[in-house]
């Protein structure tokens, strides 16, 4: 009796092979070439994660919400039996605390001050509580983070959703965005070539 053949399995392909299966599939039935459509896949999959991200902050702030629901979630978290819930509720607030720090000392928004250059950037979890300037952070200003907290919990809540969008106009952006431009830039070779 001979043993059926082995296949190996690593952590990395095991972990992608859900994605490969279903985009090898959507390709042969929509007859889009794989390439492309992995490309307008990754595309779709980060327009998916930055518009949400942006509409949910700037609804949160224009709400005035976005304290409360850190609040809740970090009160709702603490104490009492730990659940799976309680855990991703702790980590994403932890997560979009740094996420808010690292943007907000990069490009000075959120009321931290604009990192210069490697001396001045400081550990994560050492969030300044002034300005610049030297004056209290307004409230405003703190309540921007609560936001990016916030915006950034929710949309890594949506990743099901975000990434079921984005396996489903996949082929219709491969066909009219990125098959277009592939084809002119070939073009544009071959042009030059000649």
């Amino acid at each position: 009796m001979v043993p059926p053949p082995s296949t190996p399995h690593t952590p990395a392909s095991s972990r992608f092979a859900p994605y490969r299966i279903a985009l090898q599939s959507i390709s042969a039935r929509t007859r889009t070439p794989l390439p492309s459509l992995i490309f307008s896949f990754a595309i779709l999959h980060e327009l998916t994660a930055v518009l949400p991200l942006f509409a949910i902050f700037f609804g949160a702030r224009q709400l005035g919400v976005g304290e409360r629901i850190v609040s809740t979630v970090t009160h709702a978290t603490e104490g009492g039996e730990d659940n799976a819930v309680k855990q991703k509720g702790r980590e994403w607030v932890r997560e979009g605390e740094m996420w808010a720090e690292r943007v907000g000392r990069r490009y000075g928004v959120f009321g931290y001050e604009k990192r210069v250059g490697p001396k001045d950037s400081a550990s994560f979890g050492e969030a300044e509580s002034v300005r610049a300037d030297g004056g209290a952070l307004s409230p405003r200003l703190a309540g921007d983070v609560a936001n990016t907290i916030v915006a950034y919990g929710l949309t890594k809540a949506l990743l099901p959703a975000r990434i079921g969008v984005s396996l489903y106009f996949a082929p219709k952006f491969s066909r009219r965005v990125v098959e277009p431009i592939r084809g002119n830039v070939m073009r544009l070779f071959r042009r030059k070539s000649s």
